[in-house]
């Protein structure tokens, strides 16, 4: 996950769209994510069914009609109160604007997750973009983050070179 603790300016905002993604989006989100290490890069017809059946708990950012930054989550069926964010991606061309910060606050202040009182995600501890961003949401939503471990990296399989996956928990929220 890139992310950037740098607060977008307004320069940077009137730049920037997000919005929700369609179908068109699946191939540029499969290229942004390869393009994006240290993120999995799962198939493209994935982020199709993302673009497709998760439109509503998804965010693609543009830049000059170019996709810049994506953020895949759900809510989990027997979390009803919990948002999943699973990848968050921003290409090197809008890092420095803190726009995975600004995506996360686009998703939370949707009305189809307005509902839930926990953001969770799962971060591998030697991506500190990803683990600043979130602490830095948690500070910004005046609530607590936790972490404890969740996928250890023996469940990835042998020669995978895969690290813990540390699940992170926000909130509540207020």
């Amino acid at each position: 996950m890139a992310a950037s603790n740098t607060p977008m300016s307004e320069a940077d905002r009137q730049e920037i769209v997000l919005r929700r993604p369609t179908l068109e989006d699946g191939a540029a989100v499969h290229a942004l994510i390869a393009g994006s290490p240290p993120l999995d890069v799962n198939s493209t017809y994935a982020y199709l069914l993302l673009c497709h059946h998760f439109a509503e708990t998804c965010v693609v950012a543009e830049l000059d009609g170019k996709l810049v930054g994506f953020i895949s989550g759900y809510i989990p069926p027997a979390q009803t109160d919990t948002f999943f964010v699973w990848q968050v991606a921003v290409h090197s061309d809008a890092r420095g604007r803190g726009l995975g910060t600004s995506m996360l606050r686009y998703l939370l202040q949707s009305r189809n997750i307005g509902h839930i009182r926990y953001l969770d995600t799962t971060v591998s501890p030697s991506n500190q973009a990803s683990r600043a961003m979130f602490a830095r949401l948690a500070r910004d939503l005046e609530t607590v983050i936790s972490e404890q471990p969740l996928f250890p990296k023996s469940l990835f399989g042998e020669g995978a070179g895969h690290e813990d996956e540390m699940l992170l928990r926000i909130g509540p929220f207020h």
